[in-house]
């Protein structure tokens, strides 16, 4: 089955992922802009980052039939750096006519503090003025209620069309508030934090499949970027039918990231590569 990873950090991963994932069956990734393992030290750091996005991504990608897009921001764990936080904001419109640039993100929380709000509001304001979409990281863990009512509170104060900006990493006890305030909520399938295959599947067995996502978020720390396909076992285990699966996993993200001019997605027997 053919399907989209909605949230996958590939600078990461290296070139064998590509493949395995063609192999798979994606088709298409979208990428949030991201910590790198490191606090970044100034704004030209980020521009050269954001070039590596819009730029060598996609033909790596592209070497496995992979179509490549991509998201821009000053992720919420170096976001506590309020200066560097708007010289990095400053630079992004450079960026956001870039072919494979979806939006703004993955923005949000981390520790839930009072720089990161800042931030994220505005980054939500560049996202306004430059009608863009929106995707959103929620803190891990014990944080993860708290923070995730902040964001929600946060975005309440924006004019901005719910139906496009994703909120994600969503588990058992925040996906409802998310879904019932109208936004798209995606959940992150992790080995150790986050979502397994299995809780996942008893998510959408209660909550339904629409405006749900499903993403491997693989990135530096222990992740698996095939864990879509992983979702796609666990669904079939459980009898659930191959429509609902593709609604799940290649549907939903494709309704999702039409919604910016920038997604153009190829016909997947169309591929090239792998």
């Amino acid at each position: 089955m053919y399907y989209i990873d909605p949230h996958l950090h590939m600078v990461s991963r290296t070139t064998d992922d590509y493949e395995t994932l063609a192999k798979m069956g994606c088709v298409a990734i979208s990428e949030p802009a991201f910590w790198a393992g490191f606090d970044r030290g100034s704004a030209e750091s980020f521009r050269d980052y954001f070039r590596q996005l819009t730029e060598v991504e996609p033909k790596r990608a592209a070497q496995y039939g992979i179509q490549h897009f991509t998201w821009l921001c000053i992720n919420a764990k170096e976001a506590e750096n309020v200066e560097l936080s708007r010289e990095v904001l400053k630079v992004i419109p450079e960026f956001l006519d870039c072919p494979n640039v979806l939006g703004i993100g993955e923005i949000g929380l981390n520790k839930n503090t009072r720089n990161e709000a800042i931030i994220f509001q505005e980054h939500m304001e560049l996202a306004i003025a430059y009608e863009q979409q929106v995707l959103i990281h929620t803190p891990h863990l014990e944080d993860k209620y708290q923070g995730t009512r902040m964001i929600l509170d946060m975005l309440g104060k924006h004019d901005i069309d719910r139906t496009r900006v994703l909120v994600d990493h969503v588990e058992e006890h925040t996906v409802g508030p998310v879904l019932e305030a109208g936004y798209w909520a995606g959940m992150t399938l992790y080995p150790v934090t986050k979502c397994t295959p299995a809780r996942a599947v008893d998510i959408i067995e209660r909550h339904g499949s629409d405006r749900l996502c499903v993403n491997s978020a693989g990135d530096w720390g222990p992740s698996k970027p095939t864990a879509v396909p992983d979702l796609v076992l666990e669904m079939r285990r459980r009898g659930h039918s191959e429509s609902l699966i593709r609604k799940i996993v290649f549907d939903n993200p494709r309704q999702f990231f039409s919604q910016s001019k920038n997604f153009v997605l190829a016909d997947p027997e169309s591929r090239v590569g792998i």
